[in-house]
């Protein structure tokens, strides 16, 4: 990776992006006492996104490593299979692993799960530097263009310090828990954190064009949707460009209850589209309005009321009063130990569903 100045191509410091320069960090990382680690992608520029930047700390030391130099990664992520990362916010960072490389590590320490536990109300990565380090960060380049190469200086510096104070951060939060006696509560829920990460699954075709607002929608609206979710999908893939470019969701759901009432869909659709996508799109609306009813979507079945019984709401309501409760004598937030929709579902069938639904540490505290 270079930058030209002049006729002379200058590398920039601490980007891995040769085979060589990779095989050289790895016995490095397997000596390391601890690793800390990010990544960057292009969601916001691409479709489907791509991983584009690696960062990795470790004592004394912040690289980043190039993912799209056509480099094997392979042996990288064999270094780091059986070792704790130290991360924040990893559910992303895990998931993007998971999904292009095939890699969940061995265990997570996520600080964001940590500062939860503790009561922390801002749990942003710079909030949280800023409050137990005093470490002030730039906010920097944060909706850039990951893909683009050479990364600029600020691009590079921004990246790094994603990773640079991630482990002074955990003895800060580490010592706390330990007062508290929560230091288990983090484990186990970063032991569910990467469990969670490791189930990939491809996403339901009948699910996936669902926006939000679809539920609203007749049958043959939910039609309409359907194929305009279809041609945006592929407008999106042969265009490189993320589905919120093309077509918002509350837009696609509009065109589509417009159609469905036989009313013009012309004073909805954006300006911004070209003469080509506009065309491609009210074909995509004709396409749907041609079908015949039987091919319709179905709604999906309305979810079961919220309580069938006068014990199910008893249930209900002393779950939250023992949730509410410890969320108190605790300084967390209620959701921390679960959340509205978990407790509806725990009123339904506590013994059923607690072991499924709840940690160690959730179901303790709860103790229905």
């Amino acid at each position: 990776m270079s930058r030209r100045r002049g006729s002379f191509a200058i590398r920039l410091r601490h980007v891995l992006d040769t085979q060589h320069k990779l095989e050289e960090l790895l016995p490095r990382l397997r000596h390391s006492p601890w690793l800390a680690i990010d990544t960057e992608a292009d969601s916001l520029h691409a479709y489907p996104e791509k991983l584009c930047l690696i960062q990795i700390s470790y004592p004394e030391h912040d690289v980043l490593v190039d993912p799209l130099a056509g480099i094997d990664l392979a042996p990288f992520f064999a270094e780091l299979s059986s070792r704790e990362l130290v991360m924040h916010g990893s559910d992303y960072d895990l998931r993007l692993f998971r999904r292009y490389h095939n890699f969940i590590p061995h265990a997570v320490f996520d600080t964001m799960i940590a500062s939860r536990l503790l009561g922390c109300r801002k749990f942003g990565l710079s909030d949280l530097l800023a409050e137990f380090l005093g470490v002030t960060l730039d906010k920097g380049p944060q909706k850039a263009n990951w893909a683009r190469r050479p990364l600029t200086e600020r691009m590079e510096s921004y990246a790094r310090n994603d990773t640079r104070h991630l482990y002074p951060l955990v003895d800060s939060l580490r010592a706390r828990l330990e007062e508290k006696g929560r230091l288990a509560w983090v484990k186990e829920s970063c032991a569910q954190l990467v469990r969670d990460c490791a189930h990939y699954e491809e996403a339901n075709p009948d699910l996936v064009w669902r926006v939000k607002g679809a539920s609203k929608l007749p049958r043959k609206g939910l039609a309409v949707l359907r194929e305009v979710w279809r041609w945006r999908e592929e407008e999106s893939i042969s265009h490189n460009r993320p589905p919120f470019f093309m077509l918002a969701h509350e837009v696609m759901t509009a065109v589509a209850d417009a159609a469905a009432h036989n009313h013009s869909c012309e004073p909805i659709i954006p300006r911004h589209l070209t003469p080509r996508r506009r065309e491609g799109l009210v074909n995509a609306i004709q396409r749907a309005l041609a079908l015949p009813s039987a091919e319709w979507p179905q709604p999906l079945p309305l979810p079961p009321r919220r309580y069938q019984t006068e014990a199910q709401k008893n249930r209900m309501e002393e779950l939250t009063r023992r949730r509410d409760h410890h969320a108190r004598e605790l300084d967390i937030d209620p959701t921390v130990i679960a959340s509205r929709a978990t407790l509806v579902e725990l009123a339904d069938d506590w013994d059923a569903k607690h072991g499924r639904l709840l940690l160690r540490w959730q179901r303790d505290l709860l103790n229905f």
